[in-house]
């Protein structure tokens, strides 16, 4: 791989690389900003990027657990782009910094994913939690 191929295309990213990152629609309107990735620690999977949407100087945030497979990545702007309508993301479920949700929770999980539109990651075939042991098995 070319490092021009490489640059626009990363295959592994630090985290703290990300955290800051803007986030616009496909309209180019700036929906707001990652200000933390979610990642389950019985798969390693990141699930959410915690996106700030709103306020002013980091006051009157609402923040969006976005499933990060609905974030696409553009490397070269170093931002992500989330196919969703401004106003589409005013109405989602959100929350503030002092009261969130419980990520862990299968019910809001489902919901979540379902309001963005993708396959919850602990659906999909390649990653299966076993109930009787605790154990991520990758297939």
């Amino acid at each position: 791989m070319t490092t021009a191929t490489a640059t626009r295309n990363p295959e592994m990213l630090s985290v703290s690389t990300l955290i800051g990152d803007d986030v616009f629609n496909r309209e180019g309107e700036k929906l707001g900003e990652i200000k933390e990735l979610m990642v389950d620690p019985q798969t390693g999977h990141v699930g959410y990027a915690v996106l700030s949407f709103g306020g002013f100087l980091g006051m009157g945030d609402k923040l969006f657990a976005i499933p990060f497979e609905a974030l696409q990545l553009d490397a070269e702007r170093h931002a992500f782009r989330l196919d969703v309508p401004k106003e589409r993301l005013k109405n989602a479920p959100g929350f503030d910094k002092d009261n969130w949700p419980k990520t862990a929770d299968r019910t809001w999980g489902n919901e979540i994913h379902s309001y963005y539109g993708v396959t919850p990651y602990w659906e999909r075939s390649n990653v299966r939690n076993t109930q009787t042991t605790g154990t991520t098995t990758r297939v």
